[in-house]
């Protein structure tokens, strides 16, 4: 582990020992945590990640979409430095994406008061709603409302996958606030976040310098075909949505491939129906996932798969409805913060290496209203969203420290003792 002199004397085994009690909560008997938003199991999250804000004498506000802040106060009123993430995850996450965000900003504002540092200004950590889109999109959404760009009803009135409202859910487990959306303004914005890919590793680099966040495209494609007898039905007169969903998944990964450099294309969901062994599938709905950091080659993208889906439903004698579950065009943060972020982990003797994020994150939403960066840690065999994912607390301390040098040194250090 390198030997850091951080400004600020954070206790990375403190934020581990905080991440392994979150993470008991939705476990899984196999390892990882099933904490999807708005469930149970994310009230009982928040209601932990309330409780530590509220015993280090952090002002909590909890707004309509229900998102989190905690602030520590500074000697003069005005925007906030703001640092935070989400707690909820997939339904087979891990320990870290996300939740290492929220905690980080915790310890960093623990080791404030530890240290008896007042800052010029407030220090704000924030647990944003439905970063992952696992039960409501789109993802981004708690953080999409917070900045404006997505209406609160509109939001509220979001239907799960499991068939529930938004709004009705988030009332159940207690977090439809009542404080002012977009309060709480940010002068700046800073999400630690593992990288969630192999690169750091891979690389023996510490930190990963965030430049920008990739686009995202996700689309639900309905495939409508006729249900038939699979042993009497000749191939050539059958309407099979099956088939042509295995057509389109296969499409989409030749779409990605031709395209090439940093393009990825996914098939993470595909349900057939009836979903017997004997039948010809009637109906076939999933969806595809498109990411690029260029604006250019991720509609390039879309409208090949927009031809694609066209022409094998023609071909298989199937008709189609696509809808749009979220779309985002690529961000690209704050150039000055950014440099600050690096030349933060150079001073600390850190190696660094810029990158852009392939997955989403709530700091492209916060960007659109304030200067907004990233610190990445290597993420083991690159993996996330898997129950295995996991990075070393000695990796953990480099981006803690920082953070917390980074963060002190936007909100400036008071003259007088806190």
């Amino acid at each position: 582990m390198t030997d850091l002199s951080p400004v600020l004397p954070v206790n990375g085994d403190r934020l581990v020992a905080r991440l392994k009690a979150l993470g008991q909560v939705g476990a899984l008997p196999e390892g990882g945590v099933c904490r999807l938003a708005l469930t149970p199991e994310d009230g009982a999250g928040r209601d932990l990640v309330v409780g530590w804000m509220r015993d280090q004498g952090l002002e909590v506000a909890i707004d309509p979409i229900g998102n989190i802040f905690g602030t520590r106060k500074g000697t003069q009123d005005g925007p906030s430095v703001m640092m935070g993430s989400h707690i909820d995850t997939v339904a087979t996450g891990g320990l870290y994406d996300g939740n290492l965000g929220v905690l980080a900003g915790l310890e960093v504002l623990q080791a404030l008061d530890d240290a008896k540092i007042a800052t010029v200004h407030p220090v704000t950590v924030a647990a944003f709603t439905n970063e992952e889109g696992a039960r409501f999109q789109p993802d981004m959404l708690g953080s999409l409302v917070h900045v404006g760009d997505l209406p609160l009803q509109d939001a509220l009135d979001t239907i799960s996958i499991d068939g529930t409202r938004l709004g009705d859910d988030l009332a159940d487990i207690g977090y439809a606030g009542t404080a002012p959306l977009g309060g709480i303004k940010a002068a700046a914005y800073l999400e630690y976040h593992i990288e969630q890919g192999p690169v750091l590793e891979a690389e023996g680099t510490d930190i990963g310098v965030v430049e920008g966040v990739q686009g995202i495209s996700w689309t639900e494609i309905t495939l409508s075909g006729r249900a038939s007898h699979a042993g009497a039905t000749p191939m050539r007169l059958r309407r099979d949505a099956g088939l042509a969903a295995a057509r389109i998944a296969h499409g989409v990964a030749d779409i990605a491939k031709s395209i090439g450099g940093d393009m990825v294309g996914t098939v993470g969901s595909l349900r057939l129906r009836p979903n017997l062994v004997n039948v010809v599938a009637e109906m076939a709905q999933m969806t595809v996932d498109l990411r690029h950091p260029q604006e250019k080659m991720l509609a390039e993208a879309e409208a090949r798969l927009a031809a694609l889906v066209a022409r094998v439903a023609e071909e298989e004698h199937v008709s189609f409805t696509r809808r749009q579950l979220a779309r985002f065009e690529p961000v690209a943060f704050d150039g000055e913060l950014v440099g600050r972020v690096e030349h933060t982990a150079k001073s600390l003797g850190l190696t660094t290496r810029r990158m852009f994020s392939g997955a989403g994150h709530d700091a492209q939403m916060l960007a659109r209203t304030c200067p907004a960066a990233m610190v990445f840690v290597p993420s083991i065999a690159g993996l996330s969203h898997n129950i295995a994912e996991y990075t070393a607390p000695s990796d953990i301390a480099n981006g803690l420290a920082v953070l917390g040098t980074l963060a002190l040194e936007l909100a400036g250090r008071a003259n007088t003792p806190a």
